[in-house]
């Protein structure tokens, strides 16, 4: 097969004749939708007829009210039904996803907050909250013994250092040891 390239004025004809024809099936459809719209209508809503009597035209209101209630009754479980699938869908869908696994959990950034704005955000702002902790202790007095005052002092060698540095230190030195 020979590959040859249409010129543009042949492709230009062709485009032209065929938005023609597509043009033409588009009228023709919406004239048959409408001759069918006029049908159903005819048969759905046959042309009103008022009687003449207010005892007919009483009947006849209540015969109306009476198709009033049934087409709402029929509305009414044509809502609930769409309103079931439509929530089964979207577990469906939920499912599907879960399936999948794609979900991706968010990266959570760092927020600063001390401790006593986040229990305040989560426990709400009714609740007043205090982290002072060492606020809510007792009180304990701490009882000194005399033993333990004399084993930090014989332990402090530091006390010795400074004892025995300088002057003093050395006559101190010298006077024990004589």
């Amino acid at each position: 097969m020979t590959d040859k390239k249409m010129s543009a004025s042949r492709k230009h004809h062709l485009k032209s004749a065929m938005l023609t024809i597509a043009k033409g099936l588009l009228e023709t459809e919406t004239q048959e939708k409408a001759q069918e719209r006029i049908r159903y209508m005819e048969e759905i809503c046959p042309p009103l007829s008022l009687p003449g009597s207010t005892q007919e035209l009483q009947e006849f209101v209540k015969q109306l009210h009476h198709k009033i209630d049934t087409v709402d009754e029929e509305r009414y479980d044509l809502e609930r039904k769409v309103q079931k699938s439509e929530d089964e869908i979207q577990d469906m869908k939920i499912k599907i996803q879960d399936l999948k696994g794609k979900f991706k959990k968010p990266a959570l950034r760092k927020v600063r907050m001390s401790a006593d704005a986040m229990l305040q955000a989560l426990l709400g702002s009714k609740h007043k909250v205090n982290m002072d902790l060492r606020a809510n202790l007792k009180q304990v007095k701490k009882e000194v013994k005399e033993e333990d005052k004399e084993l930090r002092d014989v332990g402090d060698w530091r006390k010795k250092l400074e004892d025995k540095a300088g002057m003093d230190g050395r006559k101190k030195m010298f006077e024990t040891e004589s």
